[in-house]
This record gives C-alpha cells, structure tokens and sequence, in this order.
C-alpha cells in the first residue's frame, strides 16, 4: 500500500474532524448534565420558598391565635359554646322567635300552582299553523286527539309512536 503525502495529509485532517466531532458530542452531553442539574436546583429553591411562605404564614397565623387568646381573656371574656348552647329541633328554634313588630315588613311568600285539571281556568292549547285548538286536530291515525292532562300525561307519554315517513 503506497501512501502518498496527499493521502495522509487528508487523513489526518479526518482523524481532527473526527476528534472535534467526538469532543463537542461529549461537550454537548456535559453542557446538558449541567442544564438539567441547574433546573433540578430552581425547582428545589421554588418548593423551598413555597414551604418558607408557609412556615411563615403559620407563625403568623398562630401568633394572631396567642393574641386574640390574651386580648378575648383580658378585655371580652368570651367563652367556646357548650353543649347546653345547642338546639335538639325546631320547636326550640321556634320557641325563640318573637311577635311581628308593628314596622316589620311583609313576609316573603312563595307561589305556587294549582293542580292543573280538566277544569281549569286555562286557555286551551292552539296550533300555530292551523289555528285551531290542539285538542281539536285529529291525530296521524285520523282519530281524535285527547287534551293532555294530567290524568293522561303518563299513557300519553309511555307510548312511543312510529315517525311517518317523509315524502319529497
């Protein structure tokens, strides 16, 4: 094998390629080691400050607990409720109520809807195509509708009808 000047200067220019090649792989992997290892520490210091906010927020929050405590002994003698403080049902809550005043307001009422029946006072339901009332059209079948109510509601509801077909 004739190795000529031409041939090793050209290998040996491959062999510093390859060895730069190989050197900033290596330096790229080091460099993202580091990275990694630098956001595992930021996030380390954020769960840090999160817990010192806390520590700090409960030292507060107990101090105020100590000063309220000293301020209720000395100057309101509050005490925590007790079991006789509580009301076993309703006729105790209601044996504490009081007569209206002569300026209390009317008390709120609620409305509520009468049963509705055949009889009622209610106009009957009408087509807004036809015009006529819902209980008057006659049904797919040729037969006469029924006015709804509440006796029939369930029979009328419980029965599932076929779709007629469409014509185009």
């Amino acid at each position: 094998m004739n190795l000529t000047r031409d041939r090793l200067h050209s290998m040996g220019w491959a062999a510093v390629l390859l060895f730069c090649l190989a050197f900033t792989v290596a330096l790229t992997f080091r460099v993202n080691a580091v990275k990694s290892q630098v956001r595992l520490t930021e996030r380390k210091i954020a769960v840090a400050r999160q817990q010192a906010l806390f520590l700090e927020t409960e030292f507060e929050a107990r101090a105020n607990q100590q000063q309220l405590k000293s301020l209720n002994d000395v100057e309101f003698g509050y005490q925590a409720p007790t079991a006789g403080q509580y009301l076993e049902n309703e006729r105790q809550l209601a044996s504490l109520g009081k007569a209206r005043g002569p300026d209390a307001p009317d008390p709120i009422r609620v409305a509520s809807a009468a049963s509705l029946t055949q009889d009622s006072n209610l106009p009957g339901m009408v087509s807004p195509l036809t015009g006529k009332a819902m209980a008057a059209e006659p049904d797919r079948d040729g037969t006469r509708k029924r006015p709804t109510t509440a006796a029939n509601l369930g029979e009328r509801l419980s029965r599932v009808s076929e779709p007629e077909p469409r014509s185009e």
